[in-house]
């Protein structure tokens, strides 16, 4: 089926890629609702929302700082890498990802989407200066969380919490792109949370193949043209492999 999956993206006009956390875990970033997913040691309910935040920041910037200290460390996967290189070979035109660790781009992907934000940059909430990552992570300490501006302002990072709205650029972008594309690479991601789960649904309508790389099946793999199951940093270079060997 690799050989298939690669003569699909090989002969696309407009092909795209939506990623969500499983293609990051093999970085060693752990996913949010698998068995040791996130959500398994903080109750979504007490740290996901964005009124969680609103409510206690104190609480939730524990959670927040647990996951800031896994991205920081962590490495684009060969999964991120065939992704950047098919773009550069012109096959791949944009990546849509859930995620927030920012490994797309360090990989060499130049046009991401990024669908809920991206943890190295952080904002007062009420003066709106911008912050990088590593500034933060110079001065925060535990026991004076949350980290606040020097208005007094609480710092919160630019990503989205459940009950937030998603950016409106990458909202209208991302849809644009479902409705044109001809082929979606859907990669790592159960397809549970909306909107971004309706992008492969859209493809779907509008004609689009799509090819699901999952660890498991999810909620759109009743519609996949082709379902590979396994890691995505062992199929996809795979797949980037018999692109290249492709007359």
């Amino acid at each position: 089926m690799i050989k298939e999956v690669a003569k699909e993206i090989k002969r696309a006009n407009f092909c795209i890629a939506l990623t969500g956390a499983g293609i990051s875990t093999e970085s060693g970033i752990p996913d949010f609702r698998s068995k040791n997913g996130l959500w398994s040691r903080y109750d979504i309910n007490e740290y996901g929302y964005l009124d969680s935040f609103l409510r206690n920041p104190k609480k939730v910037w524990k959670m927040l700082l647990d996951m800031i200290i896994n991205f920081r460390d962590a490495k684009p996967n060969p999964a991120h890498v065939a992704l950047a290189e098919l773009e550069k070979m012109g096959y791949l035109k944009a990546v849509i990802t859930q995620n927030i660790d920012d490994l797309h781009r360090k990989a060499g992907n130049k046009n991401v989407i990024e669908f809920h934000g991206n943890f190295s940059k952080l904002y007062c909430m009420d003066c709106k200066t911008i912050y990088n990552i590593n500034d933060i992570l110079t001065k925060i300490e535990l026991e004076n969380l949350p980290p606040k501006c020097k208005c007094g302002g609480i710092i919160k990072p630019d990503i989205i919490f459940f009950g937030e709205a998603i950016p409106r650029d990458a909202l209208i972008r991302s849809f644009d792109l479902a409705n044109k594309c001809d082929l979606m690479l859907v990669i790592g991601t159960s397809c549970v949370v909306y909107p971004a789960a309706e992008l492969p649904i859209i493809a779907k309508g509008k004609g689009a193949k799509i090819i699901e790389i999952n660890k498991e099946e999810s909620m759109i793999s009743h519609i996949a043209d082709y379902k590979l199951i396994g890691k995505a940093g062992e199929i996809l270079p795979k797949i980037l492999e018999e692109v290249k060997n492709l007359p």
